[in-house]
């Protein structure tokens, strides 16, 4: 099984209210940035797989915020796949400040081909398929 670094973040100014408390869509943002830098560690970056012809849209987004995270702190977010059946996948995100869990959240994602209907990996990109099937599916 292939690990994946976490991706580290310094909380910004502008991420924050007038409290200096990340506003709640800073997360969903983070979770992109996670899900990029996981995609590129692996070596199928969005790059790649939009010039095989591949989108992957995101279709749902959840996030349950349990700690307030402020203005010039660093958080760690870290994914692990929770479901691919090479058509779909379900990524899980935990966002922590030190050990601290702060933020844990889903994305759901198909696979479209330029046509923008469904495809599968498994029979389209076969060697993305299995890299996929590579990732962990637990925290590291």
């Amino acid at each position: 099984m292939q690990t994946i670094t976490p991706w580290v973040h310094k909380v910004q100014y502008y991420e924050t209210d007038q409290m200096q408390v990340v506003h709640h869509s800073n997360f969903i943002r983070w979770f992109e940035e996670c899900r990029v830098h996981m995609l590129d560690e692996f070596g199928y970056g969005y790059e790649k797989l939009e010039a095989a012809g591949v989108a992957s849209p995101v279709l749902t987004i959840e996030a349950k915020i349990s700690k307030s995270v402020h203005f010039g702190e660093t958080v760690e977010i870290r994914a692990a796949i929770e479901k691919f059946d090479g058509i779909r996948l379900t990524i899980r995100y935990e966002v922590r400040r030190a050990e601290e869990l702060c933020c844990t959240g889903k994305t759901g994602h198909c696979f479209l081909g330029p046509d923008g209907r469904p495809i599968s990996l498994k029979r389209k990109l076969p060697e993305v398929y299995e890299a996929f099937q590579a990732l962990p599916t637990e925290f590291m």
